[in-house]
């Protein structure tokens, strides 16, 4: 998935008010926002490229995960078991998430 041009532009200037029109798959942006400076293309580009990095390791760790009433479970076995630190099966279990999809 690509991120669109709206979400890279707030994630550049949070809050800022602009438009976004399309005309046969050329988008021009109205920048309505005094306050603010309007991004540049490349910073915009950039910004995308940027999101979509972030994306690209996210989503896959995301889904992963176990479900959080099943990590509630796991976490209540453990402080049962007297096991809430890094040997009790939810420490271990997100452990092995995080190493199978490292951060970039």
């Amino acid at each position: 998935m690509t991120t669109s041009t709206f979400n890279a532009i707030l994630s550049l200037k949070p809050g800022a008010k602009f438009i976004i029109a399309e005309d046969n798959g050329t988008e021009t942006i109205t920048w309505k926002d005094s306050s603010k400076t309007q991004p540049t293309d490349s910073e915009i580009a950039a910004e995308k490229t940027r999101l979509d990095t972030i994306e690209a390791y996210q989503k896959p760790r995301r889904y992963a995960y176990p479900s959080v009433g099943d990590q509630l479970d796991l976490l209540y076995k453990d402080i049962l078991a007297g096991k809430v630190d890094a040997t009790g099966e939810f420490a271990k279990a997100i452990k092995a998430v995080k190493d199978a999809h490292p951060k970039p």
